[in-house]
């Protein structure tokens, strides 16, 4: 067999499996814990908007200076209502979860 026609073989069946996949991308929304409702509403909204596109959205809750004190309370409220107003549209791939002075969660269309 030649071996220049079986590589070139071997690339359109590449070429190929690269046309038939999806690449799911992770979109990022970051706010404060003292984000106003109104603010909070909008990025719902915009996280509604990534997940119809079939992207997963990594929420960030960043604590800047004496504000980690409500990391606890302020903190998980807020995701916790984020989450419950996500729940017709999205599934809860983490839930909330401390990274350094970050509370982070990942949500993820439903299929």
């Amino acid at each position: 067999m030649n071996y220049d026609k079986f590589r070139y073989e071997q690339k359109k069946k590449t070429q190929e499996a690269k046309k038939k996949q999806t690449i799911v991308e992770t979109k990022e929304i970051k706010f404060r814990p003292k984000t106003d409702d109104h603010d909070l509403d909008f990025k719902i909204k915009n996280v509604k908007k990534f997940l119809a596109q079939k992207h997963k959205v990594k929420l960030t809750m960043r604590f800047r200076g004496r504000e980690i004190v409500y990391c606890e309370t302020i903190g998980l409220e807020a995701m916790n209502k984020i989450a419950a107003t996500l729940e017709t549209d999205a599934i809860i791939l983490q839930p909330p979860k401390m990274e350094g002075r970050q509370l982070v969660m990942f949500v993820g269309p439903k299929a």
